[in-house]
């Protein structure tokens, strides 16, 4: 008669396939062209935040220097930038021997839908597709630096010529923007998670895909030195985002943001 196996034998089973899985993901991405981190923020603490200067700009800059790299890479969802790349400079508290780091910028139009805009936004069935087969070919166009690219191909081309350009060596770190303009950001991805997975889908396979896509949901909370203030003061930031109260270039900005910013910048640890 034949054995069935018990719980424990099918848990060391289902731990050594999660354990396969997870050194082929690595040993996989560990020799690619792209060092993918995972998710800088959860919402805007300044508009625009992707710029020279800015708290989560800073923070970017900071992941690339930690790791050595000259460059870093931001992907986001459409809206009204044109993208532009640009150069940060290190604060001076950086351990870092480097000077700064040039962040480059993409975003994703995706021509079938309204993407990860929002929750309500979301078709669960497409959302399911994509996960199971991958982005198809030709549904999304993209934006950098002022130019839409046709072509998943064509963008990587550009990108790969201003890393080259910047004196880039090794992988470049990779983050998706992840911040989230009206719903549950613990819930929702945000802003670029779509070209994050294609990227990793594109470069690495389905497989390391979902791990470092996983991987990267967790990173701000292990990472990042503004999580807590930014989750526990989302929905006062979002509205204030909303009503244009956030943008830097506001002359009524009023002390009540300033204090967001200072709650922002005390919740600063040090660098691992």
């Amino acid at each position: 008669m034949v054995k069935i196996m018990s719980g424990k034998g099918w848990a060391l089973v289902a731990l050594g396939i999660l354990v396969v899985i997870i050194g082929y993901s690595y040993i996989t991405v560990s020799n690619g062209p792209i060092e993918p981190l995972g998710r800088l923020a959860f919402v805007k603490v300044l508009n625009p935040d992707m710029y020279p200067g800015n708290e989560h700009s800073q923070l970017l800059a900071q992941y690339a220097a930690d790791r050595g790299s000259q460059c870093a890479l931001v992907v986001h969802f459409k809206g009204t930038s044109n993208y532009r790349s640009y150069w940060q400079e290190l604060n001076s508290s950086s351990s870092s021997s480097q000077s700064g780091v040039y962040i480059i910028e993409v975003a994703f139009i995706d021509t079938q839908g309204g993407g990860s805009k929002s929750l309500s936004q979301i078709n669960l069935l497409d959302s399911l597709k994509v996960a199971l087969f991958g982005v198809p070919d030709g549904r999304y166009k993209y934006v950098s630096d002022g130019v839409t690219y046709n072509t998943y191909d064509e963008m990587m081309a550009h990108v790969e010529t201003l890393a080259k350009e910047h004196g880039q060596t090794g992988p470049i770190p990779m983050v998706w923007h992840g911040t989230v303009r009206t719903d549950n950001p613990i819930i929702d991805q945000g802003c670029g998670f779509p070209l994050f997975f294609q990227i990793m889908t594109n470069t690495y396979g389905i497989i390391p895909a979902y791990v470092y896509t996983l991987n990267g949901m967790i990173f701000p909370y292990l990472h990042s030195p503004y999580w807590q203030f930014e989750l526990s003061h989302a929905s006062q930031l979002q509205q204030l985002y909303n009503a244009g109260e956030l943008n830097t270039h506001n002359n009524t900005l009023t002390a009540n943001i300033d204090r967001y910013k200072n709650l922002s910048k005390e919740n600063l640890t040090n660098f691992d």
